[in-house]
């Protein structure tokens, strides 16, 4: 799995101009997922995440997670993470088939609500348009495979 995260003041997610997930302080994670992923892997992605300590505590050093500054997390499906860029055309077959990934992005966020956060989410395979005020900003890649 790849995730980008971002550490957001507020971040949303719109389809068809209605908001369907929306947080304040937390996390904007944009989630692809690849074909050797399961749901192993969803977990433990999930608990990373949770506890990346990117808030800042009172000196000013990045040392607080998302439940330590009460957060949220808005999680976006983004099989373009496993974009093949070799020709000016990027191609997509690198990431895993949506019967695969749906029920890993579901299962991804069902371990973060397991943990105790609030996660917002958009709509698997559905277009849509994010919009978030990055906070530092401070924006992380994680991959499971690296």
């Amino acid at each position: 799995m790849r995730a980008v995260v971002t550490r957001v003041s507020r971040a949303s997610v719109s389809i068809g101009g209605a908001v369907c997930g929306r947080i304040g302080t937390g996390y904007l994670v944009l989630l692809g997922v690849g074909p050797r992923d399961t749901e192993e892997t969803a977990g433990k992605l999930a608990d990373k995440i949770c506890n990346l300590r990117i808030f800042e505590d009172e000196a000013g050093r990045m040392n607080r997670n998302l439940g330590q500054v009460g957060g949220s997390l808005l999680v976006v499906s983004q099989f373009t993470l496993y974009a093949d860029t070799s020709s000016r055309r990027p191609g997509f077959t690198g990431a895993a088939k949506p019967e695969i990934a749906e029920p890993l992005y579901q299962r991804f966020m069902a371990r973060c609500r397991e943990r105790g956060f609030d996660v917002q989410h958009g709509e698997f395979g559905a277009e849509m348009e994010v919009d978030s005020l990055n906070h530092g900003p401070v924006t992380i890649l994680l991959d499971t495979e690296a």
